[in-house]
């Protein structure tokens, strides 16, 4: 639901955000409360001494005050347990609990403040009792820290904005007002998410590059969040209901079909051979990322195997390669492509906001000349991929609407300029003249591999890219297509990565709105219903999460209780246009490179499973197939490298297994 409307802001918590904390709160202090009546009731008589007095009136009235927070908290408790997200009816009383629970934090703090002074005045008496208020004031303190904390926490900067016109709605404001209200909230909200970022990123450098990928940030996320009045449990909320109805859908979907080969390019190399590239080339892909990814693949060797080239410098052989900032990554580099020192032409580690590290090497066995393009490491690097809106590319091609995420564009720019202009590529031509370019990267370093290969492709007609894990909001629809002749893409999973661009979020968010607007439980039962089904599974059937009869019929109609949810005079939000968001020729839909080989788990998928590994068939899949982000647990741990390597590792083990089976190789298409 909204936030809540204290003291006239609103806060970054909802009026049924309060069930678990107050149940912990609760716990707490009962047992508190518990341990202080029985050190009462059984050492009361040896509280005859010089300072009893006050002692004993201590612990009376600390008895007494939590006795009455213990009720407070408990009707606090009740009443958010009340209603759903979208009826706060029935929590209407929460305020007035609200400020009865914050009064009785004085009384608290000047209790403890006194019990600490009389415990500091040396009273003479038992140890045992005189230890036992100690604790009961060390908790005191405790407790008012944390609640302080707490405050902090769900403290809305833009909270005094909101609040008084949520409610509100347009129809009280003319145009001219609602326009200066937008612009004045708009211009608000970049200026704390442009703070919140530079204080995350403090270590980051302050140069233009870095200033503009700050501010570039700070509007896409207050773009994204300024349209929209929920808080962050909503979205927990609303993530695990899209989970469970997502699960319920695909188990009553029929079995769909697997194509063997390329749609549209039944003269390209078949699946088999593509996959034995990717499992081939994915190696670079992983050697980028250098010395942290080989260690944390290779737990009790890795250190091993590479730590004393660490502490050693530099010698002849590795000055023959090129590059900055190689310090331990190029053993690592070694171990992970089975590659020679010689067959490196250029390593850089250099990194900056859009400026990645790369390597250029010789790979004898492909006869190619390979460029791997580093994935995300860095909060640099982080910066670089939320450079989300888009930007024109100039190409020596007939292609109309070539556009580009920005910060990855002008990361693969950069390599561009090092590998042309520094005649690192002329060098490794001189030497394999015969051989052909690959360029090869991970999560960014894919998007910056693709776009690389593209912009190259002039020069470099045979050009081929492997891209692992590419963002999905990378290219337009027409470098998209155009890219099909010489990218392969591959996806693993629910990898969340291949799926996220701004038109996928901004679709998230609003089946988010209409998933918990239907909803009719409680949030903290959705919470705890979601958490058993994250970590156990069962059946999606057993977690209804919209109204039941008519109104299913009406769930692809706006909705009036999704709009209690937005903030009504923001254009960002239309339930009449697929456009994302205001600005579409900032944020327009992108698309991901290539021809996609996608590794689908097979069997019960979803849950984190320790003692077995999970089985995965490989297929070409349609770009619109990651036109929508999947949920699950796997979501994430899917996009990570080493995940990724496993995978292709047992696909390319069983489909060699596989080719003498019979009935192999027959047929086009199978049917799963």
């Amino acid at each position: 639901m909204p936030g809540m409307v204290l003291f006239g802001r609103r806060w970054a918590i909802a009026s049924d955000d309060l069930v678990f904390p107050g149940f912990f709160e609760l716990f707490l202090r009962v047992l508190w409360w518990i341990g202080i009546l029985t050190l009462y009731v059984m050492h009361r008589e040896k509280l005859d001494c010089a300072g009893g007095v006050l002692l004993n009136s201590y612990l009376i009235v600390l008895i007494v005050l939590l006795a009455v927070v213990i009720c407070t908290v408990l009707a606090i408790v009740c009443v958010s347990m009340k209603g759903t997200i979208c009826n706060p009816g029935p929590r209407k009383s929460m305020s007035k609990l609200l400020y009865l629970r914050l009064a009785l934090f004085l009384p608290e703090m000047v209790w403890a403040s006194l019990g600490a002074a009389w415990v500091a005045d040396g009273v003479q008496c038992d140890r045992i009792v005189v230890n036992g208020i100690i604790a009961t004031v060390i908790v005191s303190w405790i407790i008012i820290a944390a609640t302080v904390f707490t405050i902090i926490i769900v403290f809305d900067p833009l909270g005094g904005k909101m609040a008084p016109y949520t409610s509100a709605g347009p129809g009280h404001l003319d145009s001219h007002e609602s326009s200066q209200l937008l612009n004045g909230l708009k211009t608000a909200a970049t200026s704390v998410w442009e703070t919140r970022i530079k204080l995350l990123c403090c270590c980051v450098g302050k140069d233009d590059h870095t200033r503009i990928a700050f501010s570039s940030t700070a509007e896409l996320f207050s773009t994204y969040f300024s349209d929209t009045d929920l808080v962050p449990s909503d979205i927990a909320a609303g993530l695990a209901l899209l989970h469970q109805q997502q699960d319920n859908i695909s188990s009553s979907q029929e079995p769909e079909e697997v194509i063997s080969h390329s749609p549209g390019h039944p003269q390209e190399a078949d699946l088999d051979a593509e996959l034995e590239n990717c499992h081939h080339y994915m190696h670079f892909a992983a050697a980028a990322y250098g010395w942290p990814l080989y260690i944390y693949r290779n737990p009790f060797t890795g250190l091993c195997r590479i730590g004393g080239d660490c502490c050693r410098s530099r010698t002849m052989e590795y000055e023959l390669v090129g590059g900055d900032q190689l310090n331990c990554h190029f053993v690592s580099i070694l171990h992970t492509t089975g590659l020679q020192y010689r067959d490196f032409i250029h390593i850089s580690f250099h990194d900056k906001v859009y400026e990645l590290p790369f390597l250029v090497a010789l790979d004898h066995r492909k006869e190619s000349v390979v460029v791997a393009v580093r994935g995300t490491m860095s909060l640099q690097d982080i910066l670089t991929d939320l450079s989300a809106e888009s930007e024109s590319l100039h190409l020596d091609t007939d292609l109309q609407d070539c556009v580009a995420h920005k910060g990855i564009s002008q990361a693969a720019r950069y390599v561009y300029r090092r590998l042309v202009n520094d005649g690192i590529l002329s060098q490794a031509f001189s030497i394999a003249p015969e051989y052909r370019l690959v360029v090869v990267g991970h999560s960014l370093g894919a998007g910056a591999a693709a776009l690389l290969a593209i912009m190259l492709r002039s020069s470099y007609p045979q050009v081929q890219a492997y891209t692992f894990s590419p963002p999905r909001g990378l290219l337009s629809k027409s470098l998209h297509e155009y890219s099909k002749d010489f990218i392969v893409s591959l996806v693993l999973g629910k990898d969340v990565i291949p799926r996220l661009s701004v038109t996928n979020m901004e679709d998230l968010k609003k089946r988010i709105l209409r998933v918990i607007t239907h909803c009719n439980k409680p949030k903290y039962k959705i919470l705890l219903q979601g958490c058993w089904y994250e970590l156990f599974g069962g059946s999606p059937d057993n977690f209804p999460t919209e109204l039941d009869g008519s109104d299913q019929g009406q769930l692809t109609q706006p909705l009036l209780g999704e709009h209690s949810l937005l903030t009504h005079w923001s254009p960002a939000y239309s339930f009449s246009s697929d456009s994302p968001l205001d600005s579409p020729t900032k944020y327009p839909p992108l698309y991901p490179p290539g021809r996609i080989i996608h590794l689908e788990e097979e069997g019960a998928s979803g849950r984190f499973d320790c003692c077995s590994a999970a089985q995965y068939r490989a297929r070409w899949a349609r770009e619109g197939e990651f036109s929508r982000i999947l949920i699950g647990p796997k979501m994430l741990t899917d996009h990570m490298p080493d995940i990724l390597m496993r995978a292709l590792d047992s696909v390319v083990a069983d489909r060699t297994a596989c080719l003498s089976c019979p009935g192999q190789g027959t047929s086009n298409v199978d049917v799963a």
